[in-house]
């Protein structure tokens, strides 16, 4: 596999900024290091099995059988290259003769406490209580399982690093040995932030569904990179690290869309019972 070096440059993305359209520049199967440490990867097609686990998901996500919080946004935006020239427009279908798009999520694992909420407990996503959503956290968490192997083999070191990260956390908050919690992002693109929830030294895990799109690209600015996210591809990188943000996703035909489905550890578990 090809060596990536991230090394820091300079750039003026802030926590919260909107990440226009930017060409990958990251394609191929890779490892990457900072400061001579392998820190993730990227691999433009899963081994085969995983495939197949995903396209499972993927589809169940897609069915009435998940519950998902859904959210339909109608602000009209072009989307600009680095140079400012117009090179289309935000993922777009017609909805009762207006200009909409639809943005979904769902959530598996756990979910930590969130007392601006008023809910000052961690606990089991309710998804997994409901009787049609079991396909689909059944597929997730054996791609979860898949995906550590994969880790175990590419990034050994860090695969029992997060091994040790875990080792107050206990089982019943865990998916996998190395992950807490899922979530599937339908045509979001995501702002620049910062995973400060994860644990720090941790990896997170991120499968590429997508369907007549382009764009929807990792990039962190931190060291220019932007991951081209293909189908069935999977990232493997340290969220908690650096400002990271996604590309606007483009329908390239009718339907199109990117679904990621996320595999993260969250902090919040560690010694509770």
């Amino acid at each position: 596999m090809k060596r990536v070096d991230l090394i820091k440059i300079e750039h003026n993305r802030v926590i919260g900024g909107v990440c226009e359209y930017i060409e990958p520049n990251i394609t191929e199967d890779c490892i990457f290091f900072a400061d001579n440490e392998p820190v993730g990867f990227y691999l433009t097609k899963m081994p085969e099995k995983m495939c197949k686990l995903a396209d499972l998901a993927n589809a169940e996500f897609l069915s009435d059988r998940v519950p998902k919080q859904e959210m339909i946004r109608t602000n009209f935006k072009e989307i600009k290259d680095e140079h400012g020239k117009i090179i289309g427009y935000t993922d777009r279908q017609k909805l009762n003769g207006g200009e909409v798009v639809k943005q979904m999520s769902s959530i598996i694992g756990s979910t930590a406490p969130k007392p601006h909420l008023g809910r000052n407990y961690p606990s089991r996503h309710s998804n997994h209580s409901v009787k049609s959503c079991q396909t689909f956290i059944k597929a997730m968490v054996l791609l979860a399982k898949e995906s550590e192997l994969l880790i175990k083999t590419i990034l050994p070191q860090q695969y029992e690093k997060q091994l040790n990260l875990f080792k107050d956390t206990k089982s019943k908050w865990k998916i996998g040995d190395l992950f807490t919690s899922s979530i599937s992002n339908f045509n979001i693109s995501a702002a620049f932030h910062k995973d400060g929830l994860n644990m720090e030294g941790s990896v997170n895990v991120i499968i590429c569904k997508r369907y007549n799109s382009k764009g929807g690209d990792l990039h962190v600015p931190d060291y220019g990179a932007t991951i081209g996210q293909q189908n069935n591809s999977i990232l493997v990188y340290p969220a908690w690290r650096n400002v990271h943000g996604v590309t606007p996703i483009i329908p390239t035909h009718e339907g199109g869309y990117r679904n990621s489905l996320v595999f993260y550890p969250l902090k919040a578990f560690k010694g509770l019972e």
